[in-house]
């Protein structure tokens, strides 16, 4: 029996499919079923630790970008993608898996063309409340869909699709199980202002951000995630800025927060800043006030979509990139800091909207399938 896993190279397509993995092999070691084979096919392994953690054996396949822009590029990666499908048939063949899970992304859409040419079930998942061009191609041919937002159903036949919410790692949903404030070198009695840029940095944010740094330390403390490439600009301008405050050890930068950091940071904090992709998920997880700066002109404008559906479920308040200045910014934080009512309102929001059983339940559709097969066979 064996399980193909595919999707676009970004941790939005990659941690999902780790989760559901998570829940897969669990439900394997719980009800002592027969070993599964799982696999993942992509353009790039992505991390792969976790893969070989999950038991997950890697499988590269040859894809092309689909831009939704003109570049030259776009007639190379046409003959790309046609070579891939051609791959991905052979590969297939050679695996014949008893389902594909699909989350979308352009690495998948060979690999989804070869299940559909041997009429290999599909399960898929949708991240953004609007579909990406591969899952709403998948959509059609997909025995199973599952979506994040509700406002992702009206894109999908409606029989098929139900609304699981996004899949989330358990090292990120569980508790640290630590001391955050005593960890991160934080005060307990002083507020504690996150900002997320995502793994690349958000170099409009940390502008923001850096320029009001001499007064968000006089009330609060900041953990601010740069993106690795921007750190060490961050943190010069950060020490021009203090220089001489004496509050500046409240300022803390970090290029990168690894799974156990960043799950202590959102311990620690009161409030978090940032964009809206993937990340609004772990957010919910962790029960965060959320103030949502989306990306401005977007692909399909996903992020200012999801940020105002997360919005609306009423975990998070949204600045427009173009309403982004210095004193929104700040007006809003300190709104949110003096706010305890709302910050529990929304914390209540952000946990109904987490659905923290998102990997369980698609883990479980996969499952039946597989096993279904099983008992043709």
């Amino acid at each position: 029996m064996k399980i193909l896993f595919t999707g676009g190279g970004s941790g939005g397509h990659f941690y999902p499919i780790i989760a559901v993995a998570e829940k897969l092999n669990q439900r394997l070691l719980a009800e002592n079923l027969p070993p599964i084979d799982l696999y993942f096919m992509s353009t790039e392994p992505y991390d792969q630790k976790l893969l070989d953690d999950n038991k997950i054996v890697f499988e590269r396949v040859t894809a092309g970008k689909m831009r939704g822009y003109f570049s030259l590029q776009n007639i190379i990666d046409v003959f790309k993608t046609g070579w891939g499908i051609i791959r991905a048939i052979f590969q297939m063949f050679s695996l014949y898996p008893d389902v594909v899970f699909g989350k979308g992304g352009f690495a998948s859409f060979p690999v989804l063309v070869a299940a559909v040419f041997f009429r290999i079930p599909i399960i898929i998942h949708e991240s953004d409340t609007v579909p990406g061009r591969v899952n709403q191609i998948a959509g059609k041919f997909a025995n199973k869909i599952a979506i994040s937002y509700p406002e992702a159903a009206t894109y999908f036949p409606i029989g098929k699709t139900a609304l699981t919410g996004n899949p989330i790692r358990e090292e990120v949903i569980r508790p640290s199980g630590k001391d955050a404030w005593k960890e991160l070198g934080l005060d307990p009695k002083v507020p504690v202002l996150l900002v997320l840029g995502g793994s690349q940095g958000a170099r409009l944010i940390n502008e923001e951000i850096v320029t009001l740094s001499p007064r968000l330390v006089e009330k609060y403390q900041v953990i601010h995630q740069t993106g690795e490439a921007n750190a060490e600009e961050v943190k010069n301008i950060v020490n021009g800025l203090l220089a001489g405050n004496p509050n500046a050890s409240r300022y803390h930068v970090y290029g990168y927060l690894d799974t156990m950091t960043m799950k202590l940071a959102a311990e620690a904090s009161t409030i978090v800043v940032s964009r809206a992709g993937s990340a609004i998920f772990e957010i919910a997880v962790w029960g965060l006030p959320a103030i949502l700066i989306p990306i401005a002109n977007h692909v399909g404008d996903h992020q200012r979509k999801n940020a105002f559906a997360y919005a609306r479920a009423g975990g998070a308040l949204v600045i427009e990139e173009s309403n982004l200045g210095p004193n929104i910014l700040i007006s809003e934080i300190d709104r949110l800091m003096a706010d305890t009512e709302r910050q529990r309102s929304m914390k209540e929001a952000a946990r109904v909207f987490a659905r923290t059983d998102a990997a369980a339940k698609i883990a479980d559709e996969i499952l039946a399938i597989v096993l279904q097969h099983k008992i043709q066979d």
